[in-house]
């Protein structure tokens, strides 16, 4: 007999007081048993400990759980969703606090706490955690926003709205809430304006003449030496505007035969790889050929970032040259321990 799944709204962000004050309003709304992040940020994994605590809430109309600011959202929506699993995610609020939104975006520390680092075996930018909250968010909220001006808000909405095109997007008042239950998640998720964006469906609901977002192609290998150039001497600086997140799939000419992960966000920016060519099945088509990236940042100048990405790509001579002398290029990116047979 199949047991019924607790139905679940999880409440994620990092301004902790508003995040809070949130959670509790919303379990009062609609009738759910709160489990506050109290119960959860002293364990070493908060989600492990959120599912095992989510099917004692017996309540016919479930549970919102207030999740610490050191949790994984893949992991989260991961467990949550899983339709094994005890629970049902009814949707994901993000807490968004819109006067230090652009500074929580551009922060370069990292967190050594367990639950995020376990996955990625290494430290993870607080940026990265930010942006991946606002990213599989079902509902963004934006709290703190009084003191921006007209103009101001108008370029945090339109940016949040291009982070993640398929949420709602609610300014708090401190009243009484609207809430609307959506779509129960599931395990793949297709909420990231940049899996929108490579997959020619980004529509933003809120624009805004500061705020764009585009994606980059390009078959050819990128050269390692030219490519960190441009990230350090153009990128970083501004040159092209602020891009304040980009992310999709590209190759290193020093690694032809690998398709890697191009993750950024701020200041931040990581290569991981994905998958060996030699290791995909007769039937199954490539992650990517060469470059496939999304961009979305705040007075993009899109031709200029365009051709200085190709200008990084390899010539036509570098090209013809074949994978042996691209082996001899300089490369000043961290190697790989190990690459991932097939991708996930």
């Amino acid at each position: 007999m199949r047991v019924e799944r607790i139905d679940v709204i999880a409440i994620v962000g990092g301004c902790v007081p508003e995040r809070r004050d949130y959670a509790s309003r919303l379990a009062g709304l609609t009738g759910r048993i709160l489990i506050p992040a109290a119960r959860l940020e002293a364990v070493p994994d908060p989600i492990e400990e959120a599912m095992m605590l989510a099917p004692w809430c017996l309540h016919p109309a479930g549970v919102v759980i207030e999740f610490p600011s050191a949790s994984a959202m893949p992991d989260l929506v991961g467990a949550l969703a899983d339709e094994a699993g005890p629970t049902r995610l009814a949707g994901v609020v993000c807490v968004v606090d819109a006067a230090h939104l652009m500074s929580d975006l551009a922060r370069e520390s990292f967190s050594v706490h367990p639950a995020l680092t376990r996955l990625a075996g290494r430290p993870v930018p607080h940026a990265l955690v930010a942006v991946n909250q606002i990213e599989f968010a079902s509902m963004l909220v934006l709290v703190n926003w009084e003191s921006l001006d007209t103009d101001e808000l108008s370029t945090v909405m339109s940016l949040l709205c291009h982070l993640n095109p398929s949420a709602r997007l609610r300014v708090d008042h401190g009243g009484e809430l609207a809430w609307r239950s959506g779509d129960a998640y599931t395990t793949e998720q297709v909420r990231p304006g940049w899996v929108a964006l490579l997959g020619g469906a980004h529509d933003p609901h809120m624009t805004d003449p500061r705020v764009s977002s585009f994606r980059y192609e390009n078959v050819r290998p990128l050269h390692p030496a030219r490519l960190e150039r441009l990230l350090d001497t153009r990128i970083e600086p501004g040159e092209f505007g602020l891009i304040v997140r980009s992310m999709g799939f590209c190759r290193l000419a020093t690694r032809p035969h690998v398709v890697a992960e191009w993750n950024h966000v701020g200041g931040v920016i990581s290569f991981d790889p994905l998958v060996r060519d030699d290791a995909l099945g007769g039937d199954e088509d490539l992650l990517a050929v060469g470059q496939d990236i999304g961009f979305t940042g705040i007075d993009l100048d899109r031709a200029a970032l365009s051709r200085a990405l190709d200008e990084a790509a390899l010539t036509d001579a570098e090209l013809a040259a074949g994978p042996g002398e691209w082996a001899r290029f300089a490369d000043p990116f961290p190697a790989w321990q190990s690459v991932p047979e097939d991708a996930d």
